[in-house]
């Protein structure tokens, strides 16, 4: 099974949306298919899976600075930037930790979600290491992604159009998953 394919079935991508995507198509014209569809929704999803994900959180982190989103959001969004700049286990947990505390409840909680499940273990410090699945990053950042351009339901669609266009370049410089 290729990656994309892959990626869709990960992600639940709607099979009406799957069947837009041109057979052995590359991730982003993949992605570029479901965008001119209109299928935004599946576009994202399978965008925020075949990023890398440090490459979705550094993208999160992007679209966080540039939404405006609360001191709150802003705090998780700060976690998840701290550990892109440096992946160590100290700034992933400290990352999960603030999404868990808040409940998963804002964009900032999954933007540090992202992060917080890009590797390293769910369980608590010192409990057998139980490792994310690889796809967990791609959801948080589709929950991410859609909650900040929900912040405007007025214009929901053209923000998360928007958000979605910015990752496009991302994909280019790497086309592969982790």
């Amino acid at each position: 099974m290729n990656l994309v394919m892959q990626a869709c079935r990960e992600m639940d991508v709607a099979p009406e949306a799957q069947a837009l995507i041109p057979p052995e198509a590359t991730p982003q014209a993949a992605v570029r298919a479901l965008i001119d569809a209109g299928r935004h929704q599946a576009a994202l999803q399978l965008l925020a899976r075949v990023l890398p994900r440090r490459y979705a959180v550094a993208w999160l982190c992007q679209c966080a600075r540039g939404i405006g989103l609360s001191a709150d959001d802003m705090a998780g969004a700060a976690l998840a930037e701290r550990w892109v700049r440096e992946p160590d286990e100290a700034n992933r947990r400290a990352a999960l930790d603030f999404a868990e505390a808040g409940d998963y409840a804002t964009a900032g909680a999954w933007v540090a979600a992202a992060a917080g499940w890009a590797g390293g273990s769910l369980a608590p410090p010192g409990q057998p290491v139980v490792g994310p699945p690889p796809h967990l990053t791609a959801c948080a950042a589709v929950a991410a992604i859609n909650m900040m351009a929900a912040q405007d339901a007025v214009s929901f669609a053209a923000r998360r159009a928007g958000l979605l266009a910015h990752a496009l370049a991302l994909l280019g410089d790497t086309g592969q998953a982790d």
